[in-house]
């Protein structure tokens, strides 16, 4: 019983895990400009200080990368509290497969003593 308390007021006294915002949660896809390409724009906001690049991809259930999903660029710069739309094209032939799409924090490592989480977050395809 009394692990239990301290296990509770341990996670109530740390602080807040700060990742990134990936939304919406559930993109619709709607035909691009182009002919054969599905499209989607979703938002990153960056909440970590210690972070500025994301990396894009997308997934089919099983969280293999559907290649040759295109986005523009697939690693994406984001200041720390900045907020960037980012337009996701998927090959129309792709779209029975992907189901997916993520962000994933890039760590750049300054030091080798430094200890950076890397976070990944998913919006599931509508």
């Amino acid at each position: 019983m009394y692990r239990k308390i301290i296990i509770g007021i341990l996670l109530c006294l740390s602080g807040s895990v700060m990742a990134h915002e990936w939304t919406p949660t559930y993109p619709k896809m709607k035909y691009s400009f182009i002919d054969g390409i599905m499209v989607t724009t979703m938002d990153l906001f960056n909440k970590r200080e210690d972070i500025s690049w994301y990396e894009i991809g997308v997934y089919d259930k099983d969280f293999n990368l559907i290649k040759h999903s295109v986005q523009g660029g697939k690693v994406q710069y984001v200041p720390p509290l900045q907020r960037k739309s980012v337009d996701v094209y998927i090959r129309s032939k792709d779209m029975d497969k992907a189901t997916y799409i993520c962000s994933k924090s890039k760590i750049i490592s300054e030091s080798e003593k430094a200890t950076v989480v890397a976070s990944r977050i998913c919006s599931k395809i509508k």
